[in-house]
């Protein structure tokens, strides 16, 4: 997640009105102080059981726990553009993605791009 952080400005081109929802199986005090210390831009929810990660698309590992974080990309109209089941934040390949995800719901007008 520090990877993602780091590339928030260029993936958000800004912040473009995107909010970005991680759900993880850690502790609600767990991911407030991962989040306060760390400075990340973005939301964290607490999921221990595994209810929302499988609600969004997420398999669970073979004892019913999540497998890991999903994502869920909010549009600028405040609806849910897209959920990522499973994020792999180490992988670069995975901000590729995220990017164009965030292209697709939230396009930089043109004047902007140039």
């Amino acid at each position: 997640m520090k990877a993602y952080r780091d590339q928030y400005a260029s993936l958000f081109h800004g912040g473009r009105d995107i909010v970005l929802i991680a759900i993880s199986p850690d502790a609600p005090e767990e991911l407030r102080s991962w989040a306060k210390d760390d400075d990340f831009p973005f939301l964290f929810a607490s999921d221990p059981e595994g209810a929302a990660y499988a609600a969004f698309g997420g398999t669970p590992r073979e004892n019913g726990m999540p497998g890991g974080r999903s994502l869920v990309v909010v549009d600028p109209d405040g609806r849910i553009g897209e959920v990522v089941p499973r994020f792999r934040e180490v992988d670069p390949t995975a901000y590729e993605e995220l990017q164009a995800i965030i292209d697709r719901i939230a396009p930089v007008p043109d004047e902007e791009a140039m």
